[in-house]
């Protein structure tokens, strides 16, 4: 898998992407990660990637020309699956979209940044928004950063235990069961009998009970979905 990074400010990229499993991943070649610097891209001597935008509201826009020259730069190269914008209005990152997109070969992550990107490329290039919450951060960095990683831990070898992705929380449309480890016991606090039981028939059904205990108490609308 290759995925291409769009951003003007590539530095908050560096760290989240070079180490723990993403950087494992891209050390063990099961994935490509290029940070694509839109400044490069920019116009005039200062390399300029935004301006104001027309209708006077406050906060700079990112140029349509930089995005469309990068974006065309790189699909002459290859082929892509999508061009996904990092939106507060995109559709709201899943379990569900990270597994979609981890069978995917090649994929465009495109960071806004101050008050977005010019509206004629969301309608020419992108072919998918997504967010990360009904929240707004400063720019699609750390929303890219972080559906780079939800992917990329679910391929084939990023994991040392691949098991390990399927019993995550929203895997099967529930929370996750609690989990333990040694001592058994801690200053009074005990691990749950059956975990120590060694049936694993017995704990499986307690595990399964607890994911759903859990996400009726914590999530509950996740249950009408499941």
């Amino acid at each position: 898998m290759r995925i291409d990074i769009i951003t003007c400010v590539p530095e908050l990229l560096d760290s989240p992407l070079s180490h723990s499993i993403v950087g494992r991943a891209i050390k063990n070649n099961l994935v490509e990660i290029h940070i694509q610097d839109l400044r490069e891209y920019g116009l005039g001597p200062r390399k300029n990637v935004d301006d104001y935008s027309y209708g006077g509201d406050a906060g700079m826009v990112l140029m349509v020309e930089p995005v469309y020259n990068l974006i065309n730069d790189l699909k002459a190269q290859r082929s892509y699956d999508e061009v996904i914008y990092m939106s507060p209005d995109g559709e709201i990152l899943s379990q569900a979209i990270s597994n979609e997109l981890s069978l995917k070969q090649n994929l465009i992550l495109l960071c806004g940044h101050y008050k977005g990107i010019d509206q004629r490329i969301r309608e020419h290039l992108v072919t998918r928004e997504i967010s990360i919450g009904d929240y707004v951060v400063s720019g699609g960095e750390i929303p890219a950063a972080i559906l780079a990683d939800s992917i990329v831990r679910l391929l084939p070898g990023a994991l040392s235990d691949e098991t390990s992705a399927l019993s995550d929380s929203f895997q099967d449309g529930l929370l996750s069961p609690p989990v333990y480890t040694r001592p058994a016991e801690f200053n009074g606090w005990k691990v749950p009998d059956v975990l120590l039981s060694g049936n694993p028939k017995l704990i499986k059904s307690w595990q399964d009970e607890q994911s759903l205990e859990r996400t009726k108490l914590l999530r509950p609308e996740l249950l009408k979905k499941f």
